[in-house]
């Protein structure tokens, strides 16, 4: 007879392994809403590459750490302006909420050059850090931003640099999941990139030195990345991976790159600001002139809130269950 432990356990490891992990299921930029694709489905229109799989990239120097896995060029560009909000609705791999909690994110830029991004090859790009989040400031139990994402709803959110130069960029929003990042190699890579192009007049560039490639940016054992004591508490300094954010996002902003258990005001996690109502809610364009001004935001069918941060212990759980059982988990 199984043991009633045993028995309770069941539930949980009998979770579809799609649901597991995840994917940005929207994206929105200035109250406008961009939907992505379904992983491995028929693709349409859209401003988000496609990856092929829900699953995680693991190891740090996995050509997947670049866009995701296999990930494939858009159709579709949104306009955007310096200083635009940007949110990103992660969802699991059947569209449930997001299941980690544990674990940085970080948003990148680079620049397409001359070319359209939606023929740019990402493996060429030149990165630079705009925003990063870790942990909640305060908290004593070392919530992360993150795990406000399992709250209904709740979209990461960053604001692009106020005074950065016209031109088309990939924006790189990333999760690294830390939940089995107390083993070398354990942790969990999702990065997704939308293809903009931004107008206005601003001058605003990274230097030589702020620049990174992905792969090429991290290792399995940098200490943001390889983290023995993820679960310590009270938490200790968090250490983010990659390059500093670039000086000139810092002089736009008023922020900083933030440090230690804390991260960029840039950057943060609440509610969203619409909801779409289909895949041409929010449709891109190939060409046509910048957006410079707004006559007001796009009318929204849900209202920003602020998302109280509660703690969860998913993560810690499935970890558990893997010490418990002998099995891996993510």
């Amino acid at each position: 007879m199984l043991r009633l432990t045993t028995i309770l356990f069941l539930p949980l490891l009998a979770i579809p392994h799609v649901s597991a992990h995840g994917f940005v299921h929207i994206t929105w930029i200035a109250d406008k809403a961009y939907l992505g694709n379904t992983p491995n489905a028929d693709p349409t229109g859209s401003i988000v590459r496609q990856i092929n799989n829900v699953d995680p990239v693991k190891g740090a120097l996995n050509p997947d750490v670049n866009c995701g896995n296999d990930a494939q060029l858009a159709a579709d560009i949104a306009d955007a302006n310096p200083g635009d909000a940007m949110s990103f609705n992660w969802t699991g791999g059947d569209l449930s909420r997001w299941p980690h909690n544990t674990g940085p994110m970080l948003t990148y830029m680079t620049s397409c050059g001359a070319t359209d991004c939606s023929t740019f090859n990402s493996s060429n790009a030149q990165w630079f850090k705009i925003a990063q989040v870790g942990r909640i400031p305060g908290d004593s139990q070392g919530t992360w931003f993150q795990a406000r994402l399992l709250d209904d709803g709740a979209v990461a959110n960053v604001t692009l640099p106020s005074n950065i130069a016209p031109g088309a960029y990939l924006i790189r929003h990333e999760i690294i999941a830390l939940h089995l990042a107390d083993q070398k190699g354990g942790a969990e890579f999702y990065p997704s990139c939308s293809q903009i192009r931004i107008g206005g007049s601003g001058t605003g560039a990274p230097t030589a030195s702020e620049l990174v490639k992905l792969p090429g940016a991290y290792s399995d054992t940098d200490p943001g990345i390889f983290v023995p004591d993820v679960f310590d508490v009270p938490p200790p300094p968090y250490i983010f991976p990659g390059p500093p954010i670039a000086a000139f996002v810092g002089a736009s902003s008023g922020s900083g790159a933030g440090s230690g258990s804390g991260g960029s005001a840039t950057g943060s996690a609440s509610a969203p600001a619409s909801s779409p109502t289909g895949k041409s809610a929010g449709t891109g364009t190939k060409s046509g002139s910048c957006k410079l001004k707004r006559t007001g935001p796009t009318t929204s069918t849900a209202s920003k809130r602020a998302v109280v941060p509660r703690p969860h212990r998913i993560s810690r759980i499935m970890r558990e269950l893997k010490l418990s059982f002998g099995g891996s988990t993510h």
